[in-house]
């Protein structure tokens, strides 16, 4: 399923950012449509997880622009991006370890502009209701209760989805969600994500090292490299790119 409106929901215009001397992103062009799902791909330090923050204005740009539901973000904070429609999850897991699988979602409903301890306190009904949707989708409302501290490492990377999804995005930055997820999780998320997708029509920009799921899910692959994009495509096409097989896939 790819999106079909003429304006795409993202579209990345020459961003660039640098860290001192390094330039990790050099001038990447990148749309998303509405409800598609696109994997980010490339070699360590090709600049995806720059590319991703950038996107969810954690970074700010050094050139370039982008535009979201043709609105331009340039400008915003990340907690201002999250409110016009875009979720994230990032390399690094962050739950908050000493709350609760629930707690840890309510905080994600309004958690940039909320005080922690009177959200836990006082959610509104429709929250607590959407927080309970989502466990129950992504089979975990057995986990409720448990602190996320105690959590594997895959169901961490569940409930960050979860987070991601309670202010009912319309885009959702996924940064490596598969990384150390065993193999049956892993096709849970998949499944997942093509749920919300379906259901939801949220779009999904996915930074992923796990070829097979990669490729297994996305509608659409960007191939960057050295700050720059190598390559763009259908799964299928990015397989049979020669470039893309030599700098990144293999033989």
């Amino acid at each position: 399923m790819t999106g079909t409106t003429a304006e795409p929901l993202l579209r990345a215009s020459g961003v660039r950012k640098r860290f001192g001397g390094l330039v990790a992103v050099d001038g990447v062009d990148l749309h998303v449509d509405r409800g598609e799902i696109v994997g980010l791909i490339g070699p360590n330090g090709s600049g995806k997880s720059t590319m991703l923050g950038c996107v969810s204005r954690d970074l700010p740009l050094d050139g370039g622009s982008i535009e979201f539901e043709g609105r331009s973000l340039d400008r915003l904070r990340a907690s201002r991006a999250a409110r016009r429609g875009i979720g994230r999850t990032f390399q690094n897991v962050r739950v908050f370890p000493e709350l609760t699988v629930r707690e840890n979602a309510l905080l994600a409903r309004d958690w940039t502009t909320v005080p922690a301890l009177g959200l836990l306190r006082g959610p509104e009904a429709a929250t607590r209701e959407r927080v309970a949707e989502l466990l129950e989708t992504t089979e975990m409302t057995r986990l409720a209760r448990t602190p996320a501290g105690n959590l594997s490492g895959g169901q961490k990377r569940l409930l960050e989805l979860v987070m991601a999804l309670v202010a009912r995005p319309r885009l959702v930055l996924l940064d490596e969600a598969a990384s150390g997820v065993n193999p049956t999780l892993v096709q849970k998320l998949r499944q997942y994500v093509l749920t919300m997708r379906e259901q939801e029509r949220v779009a999904f920009l996915v930074v992923e090292h796990n070829v097979d799921f990669i490729f297994g899910l996305a509608d659409r692959i960007v191939v960057m490299e050295t700050g720059t994009v190598l390559a763009e495509g259908t799964p299928a096409e990015i397989r049979e790119n020669q470039e893309v097989v030599d700098a990144y896939l293999g033989a």
